[in-house]
């Protein structure tokens, strides 16, 4: 019997920070500074010029386009790990 494990979008922020050293702050502010705010050119511009997957990539477009509800997710992924242990 094979036990499917979702991701959380906590665990692939911590991922890209410990792949790339850089936070999803960073990858804000480059986008903000390319004036990159459509999904497909931020996908792009991720996998193309950053390095990402596709998962990770639209990790980080979440986080670009909606930083609140990024922190949110992050934040109850957080307490939902917690809460195992």
């Amino acid at each position: 019997m094979q036990t499917e494990t979702t991701m959380t979008y906590k665990a692939y922020i911590d991922n890209i920070k410990a792949k790339t050293g850089k936070d999803p702050e960073y990858y804000r502010e480059l986008a903000k500074e390319k004036g990159l705010t459509k999904h497909a050119e931020l996908l792009s511009w991720l996998k193309a010029d950053c390095g990402l997957g596709h998962g990770h990539a639209n990790a980080i477009i979440l986080y670009i386009q909606n930083p609140e509800l990024a922190k949110k997710k992050i934040r109850e992924d957080a307490r939902k790990e917690k809460a195992k242990k």
